[in-house]
């Protein structure tokens, strides 16, 4: 799985992201023949993700290199990121010279609202769907992975694991893809039929929203306590 061409991948890190969003992809890339990999933040202090992970950036927005690939992911406390000056003006300048600029799950709102979506369709958390087409106008996919042209964006959290797929295909080839997807074991045989809104039926998305907004609230109370 040898490879001459180099590529240099960031996948940007933020307190209260989902931590699968990106790490599902950083595994994937992480088997890629000569890449080098990025974990940016605005500073090198160690990040704390919605279910308790930290993790320890090594690169910040200042001292970033120009990117081949530029990632971001969502999270349950995006919102109080999403609209930060400094990480849009990230994205937007990256978004320059970037071959690829993509996200996973709710990371697609950072695009968005960094204006590097607009004409273009994307992926994004079946509960942003509406989010990312009513109030920032953005055409949505229901696919796992959209691909538009430069563009890749990737559906909820798992789905960061085919995005990864898809990219390492888009750089190195099928084959190459297909061997790290066999590193990986990546073989879903999820116990439920209830992964998407669609299989899952309006009873269970009621009580999945309801569930998303208890955390939400709970988030916010805690913000403000």
């Amino acid at each position: 799985m040898t490879h001459s061409q180099k590529h240099i991948i960031g996948l940007v890190f933020y307190p209260g992201m989902t931590s699968l969003d990106i790490v599902g992809p950083q595994q994937v890339f992480s088997a890629l023949p000569g890449v080098q990999i990025h974990r940016i933040w605005k500073t090198l202090d160690p990040i704390k993700t919605d279910d308790g992970m930290i993790v320890l950036p090594d690169t910040t927005f200042e001292n970033c290199p120009s990117l081949d690939v530029v990632c971001i992911g969502g999270g349950l406390k995006q919102q109080a990121i999403v609209d930060d000056p400094e990480v849009l003006e990230f994205f937007q300048k990256q978004g320059k010279t970037a071959k690829f600029i993509t996200s996973v799950c709710g990371g697609s709102e950072f695009l968005a609202k960094a204006g590097l979506l607009e004409g273009y369709r994307a992926a994004t958390h079946w509960a942003m769907r509406q989010q990312l087409m009513s109030h920032l106008g953005v055409e949505v996919g229901t696919e796992r992975v959209v691909v538009d042209r430069n563009r890749i964006t990737g559906g909820g959290v798992t789905a960061g694991i085919d995005f990864g797929l898809t990219i390492a295909s888009i750089l190195y080839g099928e084959d190459t893809a297909k061997i790290i997807q066999l590193l990986l074991e990546y073989n879903p045989a999820p116990p439920f039929d209830a992964g998407s809104p669609e299989k899952a039926g309006s009873e269970l998305v009621n009580k999945a929203m309801l569930f998303i907004q208890e955390m939400s609230d709970l988030e916010l109370a805690s913000s403000v306590a």
